[in-house]
């Protein structure tokens, strides 16, 4: 079912000068992807990264644990990087969890809970809609290109014509 013109419009985010909609699937795995996390870890683990995501204004769309990984989706201000966000998520659960159960230490000797990279997929707009628009708009200058851009996201997603005219001449 197609979503309401207002609840496609709540999802964009705004800071001062940014309106966004960044939102990102991130996966990670334990070392070894040895299975240590139980139904107390788990736990443990999801409260540490609602902290974590609260103290940086970082939206939780959803979220799962497993045994050895955890997957997010994420709503992330577009000042953070992502790969900010992962060290964060990750440095911080791990020192959480070796503190909380020292018994860890023991798999972990280096204390690196989590291995090295990551996963991460960008989740929004599609391929589709950004080709028609730079298909529409062969050459961008400054402001206009702005209002442009922001004209035709808003026309798109509320089906208005006007919105693009009263953006363009509000300025």
């Amino acid at each position: 079912m197609k979503e309401s013109k207002k609840e496609e419009m709540e999802k964009y985010k705004r800071q001062s000068h940014a309106i966004y909609d960044c939102r990102y699937h991130i996966v990670f795995i334990t070392k070894y992807r040895f299975k240590i996390i139980d139904k107390e870890i788990e736990r443990s683990i999801k409260w540490r990264i609602k902290e974590i995501c609260d103290w940086k204004g970082i939206e939780i769309i959803r979220g799962s644990v497993g045994k050895e990984h955890v997957h997010l989706y994420l709503q992330i201000p577009p000042k953070y990087s992502i790969s900010d966000v992962v060290k964060w998520i990750k440095g911080k659960t791990a020192e959480s969890i070796f503190r909380q159960y020292p018994r860890l230490a023991e798999k972990y000797w280096g204390r690196r809970m989590w291995a090295r990279g990551y996963f991460v997929s960008t989740v929004g707009i599609t391929d589709e809609v950004i080709k028609k628009y730079i298909r529409r708009n062969k050459k961008p200058s400054s402001k206009i290109f702005f209002y442009t851009l922001l004209s035709f996201f808003i026309v798109s997603m509320t089906g208005r014509a006007d919105v693009k005219k009263y953006i363009l001449h509000s300025s």
